[in-house]
């Protein structure tokens, strides 16, 4: 009888009710199957939120549970709910987030693209330096094409950390290509330090510099950080005390 629940499992891409017949106590039909097949669904939400984290690269995982908004200001169009309801996937808009380091920034973008793995999405994220890197590589092994593909399938694209290393001009122009892929298709994220007018510095080029700026605008919820370094205030406490 194993054998053959086990085959008729796998016909079915059943993988966890074999066990799950195991490990479920028994008082009515209608209750165990129902046991059986709720046991098969949470196990396979669990592995597909597994999938999804591993393969959104986070470089931590951080959640919105502990997360204070209090250095946030908000533009006219965005509030805290509609940024924790993920409503601006569904739109296929933007996010920028803006201010000094350390203002928790990154920790925002990785807890609402943990969230995002919640719900089901594709996400990917990336450091903007390693992303470059990753793209130039990409371009002289000639695997361009097929890793572009697979960015813009993502439904969230985290762009982490504009601003803290300048790029050449090849470097520049290859992500430029993906924020315009990802216009109106994908919605994307970005974390930076610098004010848009300071972009300049990074990309090299004034013409690129502002086509970017206007893909990313266009559509955009932009939220300004302000006050100190959490990890320079967390610093001076450990070290006052």
């Amino acid at each position: 009888m194993n054998e053959e629940l086990a085959s008729a499992c796998k016909t079915l891409h059943l993988a966890h009710v074999v066990e799950a017949c195991g490990n479920t106590a028994f008082q009515s039909k209608e209750q165990f199957l129902l046991d059986i097949l709720n046991t098969e669904i949470r196990l396979r939400e669990e592995n597909r939120l597994k999938r999804l984290l591993k393969k959104a690269s986070f470089t931590q995982l951080k959640t919105l549970e502990d997360y204070d908004f209090s250095a946030v200001t908000f533009p006219e169009n965005c509030t805290e709910v509609m940024l924790r309801d993920l409503r601006f996937l569904e739109r296929k808009e933007n996010v920028l987030m803006l201010g000094k380091v350390g203002t928790g920034k990154t920790h925002l973008a990785i807890a609402l693209g943990v969230e995002a793995c919640r719900k089901g999405r594709s996400v990917r994220f990336f450091r903007v330096p390693d992303l470059v890197a990753i793209l130039q590589d990409k371009h002289e092994s000639g695997t361009l094409a097929r890793f572009q593909k697979e960015l813009s399938a993502c439904e969230l694209l985290i762009l982490d950390e504009v601003g803290f290393v300048p790029f050449h001009q090849t470097g520049a122009e290859l992500l430029f290509h993906v924020i315009s892929a990802c216009y109106e298709h994908n919605s994307v994220m970005v974390t930076s330090n610098l004010e848009f007018g300071q972009w300049n510095s990074v990309f090299g080029d004034t013409r690129l510099t502002a086509a970017l700026v206007d893909r990313l605008v266009h559509h955009a919820h932009i939220l300004a950080f302000t006050g100190e370094s959490f990890r320079l205030r967390h610093a001076l406490s450990t070290i006052s005390s």
